[in-house]
């Protein structure tokens, strides 16, 4: 979010730097979820039931105000309801969560100057356990990614602008780290001072993977090697100066990939090469947002690939475009009132019928129907409460 958002993470990390040390934590005891002061808790947090399907929170538990772990709440599939289910403890600042492809394990950052990623086991009871921490050999990861094979952990540390690879064993641990990667090449772009690692991501066919940086301006492909856990890089794109890339997602064809450029307020429609990973990208268009920075977080596309949504953090908003030519156009829809403030993060429900916003200087999660038709947004419910919210998975 510029030179407002690069003050806002200095000062978190230094706040967390006097936080629990991450190191390689083996075997940890079974956790079940803290229950909420008016009896909200559940045992049966990790799977559908009469209660709901799951939702998991990330927060800053470092912050003022923030949570005391993993967040834990229930939502029904119907109405988009929300309720809270507690919170799992011994998970520090989980600011971004990813689920593995089996659905039985959660990884999580720990966006911290001793950064780390956790591992956390979902029994088939539902019940939670946290199987330890391992360090990024970096700062600040704020993102991370299973790699399509189910082998390998990726996560982004934005405070050293490094990337990392952990190998994950059979029960779904972190064993210690394979690879560091930092991006020292090109130089900081405009107001940066150094590279921030925002997102790393795999391609959809699993042959590449790509790392946004927000510092340098830049997303970078690299080719995993399976067998050693390391990252080989292939090639870069370069944005325009001050860009300020902040989150990359794809169409469900694979052939284009959309960039939400957090400092210049734009979104660049890039090309994408399946045979070499290259990335190409276009000229970047409107948020729809006017004037000023509106800090844009990510976009999602649908399943079907005919709709596209960006979350404005500064504008409270959420942008609707229509993906035409088959990924190679976005066009500028409308946008929409978040109902809270700063919303950092969105996600689809599995079906793709409800859309979750986590605005995280509210405290509050927002849930909008998605029209499979037209793909228009539309409110529904109260905004849910939450400490900080600035991840919001649904399961």
């Amino acid at each position: 979010m510029g030179e407002r958002r690069t003050v806002d993470r200095r000062r978190f990390l230094a706040v967390a730097a006097g936080s629990v040390a991450v190191g390689s934590l083996a075997g940890s005891a079974a956790a079940r979820p803290t229950p909420t002061p008016d009896g909200g808790g559940s045992s049966d947090p990790g799977k559908p039931s009469a209660g709901g399907r799951p939702l998991f929170l990330g927060t800053y538990t470092s912050a003022d105000g923030g949570g005391a772990g993993l967040g834990l709440a229930r939502y029904d599939a119907g109405s988009g309801l929300i309720t809270s289910a507690g919170v799992l403890p011994g998970v520090d600042n989980p600011s971004y969560l990813a689920l593995a492809p089996s659905g039985k394990m959660l990884y999580a950052v720990a966006e911290q100057q001793a950064g780390g990623v956790s591992a956390i086991a979902i029994g088939d009871d539902g019940a939670l356990r946290v199987l330890g921490t391992r360090s990024t050999g970096g700062s600040g990861p704020c993102h991370l990614s299973v790699h399509p094979g189910g082998r390998h952990l990726l996560s982004a540390g934005y405070g050293s602008g490094s990337v990392a690879v952990h190998p994950i064993g059979a029960d779904g641990a972190l064993g210690e780290r394979t690879d560091l990667v930092v991006h020292s090449d090109p130089k900081p772009g405009p107001g940066q001072n150094g590279p921030h690692a925002h997102q790393i991501v795999t391609a959809p066919d699993g042959r590449f993977v790509l790392s946004v940086d927000l510092g340098n301006d830049t997303v970078y492909t690299y080719r995993l090697d399976p067998a050693a856990g390391t990252l080989r890089q292939l090639s870069s794109a370069a944005l325009r100066p001050g860009a300020g890339p902040r989150h990359l997602t794809f169409h469900p064809s694979g052939a284009y990939a959309y960039l939400a450029n957090e400092l210049d307020n734009t979104v660049v429609v890039c090309g994408y090469d399946a045979a070499s990973g290259e990335l190409r990208p276009g000229t970047p268009q409107s948020t729809g947002t006017g004037g000023g920075t509106s800090y844009p977080a990510q976009l999602l596309v649908t399943a079907d690939g005919r709709f596209g949504y960006l979350a404005n953090r500064g504008h409270n908003s959420i942008t609707r475009y229509a993906v035409r030519e088959g990924g190679a156009r976005l066009e500028l829809l409308d946008t929409v009132p978040v109902g809270g403030d700063f919303p950092r993060h969105i996600a689809f429900s599995p079906g793709g019928e409800l859309l979750f916003a986590a605005n995280q200087k509210s405290g509050s999660v927002t849930v909008f129907r998605v029209n499979g038709r037209s793909g228009e947004l539309a409110r529904v419910g109260s905004p849910f409460s939450a400490p900080v919210p600035v991840c919001v998975l649904p399961l």
